[in-house]
């Protein structure tokens, strides 16, 4: 028989629920079908026979498939330092240290390098991985508008007699907006002002940048950052991500970074699967040159038929529709024409801004994105045919 405690505790559980429920914020799970939308597997490399192949290869050569403990216990492997030394190269880094997954790298990284005296300058529309590591340190932190350097640059003004740590912290490609942040300006303040700059690349890995080194690397500035994280689960359809930077940051991390010192080692074979799809994506450039012009003509497509794109120039392309309730329904049309697509809600993203997210990858037809814009276009004339008969 349950106890009160256990039948009060499902109650508020319930409760809590439905309350999402009214306001159309209830998630679910299902499995994708149709043209996948919703993907981050930008080169589509998670279908590819060669990484299936490697990955085979991986496991039947590895000396074990599990972990068996952290890294500074019985799950280092020899190879981890190959395919660190091999990321680094490719990240144009002196080192890189691999964890578990990107939000693992992100709250390893912050937490390590902040203290309660330290300041950190965040973009507004950051990832929850930053955010929560940034909350988890305990520092001072200011959080700028959305890509606005006149309000960072005032912030960094206002303390630049401070003697601390001041970090700014950014996503290179932003996951909600497709927009990208402007690495170079932010360095020349942080430079001008006594700061750090950590970008965090996970959707410009692979995608952007000379060979997919990613935002950073395009204008010749990784030299300068205090680091970069690079995920290997979107473009790379891996697991994990890199924190890369100097040889003493990797050592710092090794020795301080929690979420690396207390998990569980991915196992060997892992890193034979990293390895073998980075050496794929280094060749792909005509699959990136493909992928970001067809974002290019979705986004340009859908402005013009009067869709708001925001500032997106990558492969993420949103459309914001403004309510829960209009972007369900718009999701529910789309999938009922064949689309693989979710609607995007708070706190996803900020109140009145729920959205179709759009993440293009190089295996979507140009057809189905002309396709997609015309359904796009059917079903708000169907809204405002419903809504037109509802105030008759």
């Amino acid at each position: 028989m349950p106890s009160n405690f256990q039948v009060s505790f499902h109650r508020e559980l319930e409760a809590g629920l439905r309350g999402l429920e009214a306001r159309s914020l209830r998630r679910s799970l299902a499995e994708i079908r149709g043209v996948n939308l919703c993907s981050n597997d930008y080169l589509g490399l998670a279908e590819d026979p060669a990484l299936k192949k490697a990955v085979a290869e991986a496991v039947q050569g590895a000396m074990r498939t599990g972990g068996t403990g952290s890294r500074l216990l019985s799950g280092h492997a020899a190879i981890w330092d190959e395919v660190e030394d091999g990321f680094a190269r490719f990240a144009g880094t002196e080192a890189a240290l691999y964890f578990g997954s990107g939000y693992a790298a992100n709250l390893g990284l912050l937490t390590s390098l902040l203290k309660k005296e330290d300041l950190v300058f965040s973009d507004a529309l950051n990832h929850a991985s930053l955010i929560d590591g940034i909350r988890l340190s305990g520092a001072r932190k200011i959080i700028y508008p959305h890509l606005d350097l006149n309000v960072l640059e005032a912030g960094l003004r206002n303390h630049a007699q401070e003697r601390c740590r001041k970090l700014i912290v950014t996503e290179s490609v932003f996951s909600m907006d497709g927009d990208v942040a402007p690495v170079t300006e932010l360095l020349a303040l942080a430079d001008r002002y006594g700061a750090g700059v950590i970008v965090d690349e996970a959707h410009g890995t692979g995608v952007h940048g000379p060979s997919g080194r990613g935002i950073a690397a395009e204008h010749g500035n990784v030299r300068y950052l205090a680091a970069a994280v690079h995920t290997c689960g979107k473009a790379l359809a891996s697991a994990g991500a890199f924190v890369c930077g100097s040889a003493v940051l990797k050592e710092h991390l090794i020795n301080h970074a929690r979420t690396f010192i207390f998990s569980t080692a991915m196992p060997p074979y892992m890193a034979g699967q990293i390895r073998a799809a980075l050496q794929l994506a280094l060749a792909m450039d005509k699959e990136r040159e493909i992928l970001l012009a067809r974002s290019r003509r979705l986004a340009a497509g859908l402005r013009s038929q009067g869709w708001k794109t925001g500032n997106s120039s990558t492969q993420i392309v949103p459309v914001v529709v403004g309510e829960n309730e209009a972007a369900l329904a718009a999701a529910e049309f789309l999938q009922l024409e064949g689309f693989a697509v979710r609607a995007i809600r708070p706190p996803t993203v900020p109140q009145g801004s729920a959205r179709l997210r759009f993440s293009l990858t190089c295996g979507i037809a140009e057809d189905e994105l002309m396709r997609l814009e015309n359904c796009m276009n059917a079903w708000r004339n169907k809204a405002c045919r419903s809504a037109a008969a509802r105030t008759a």
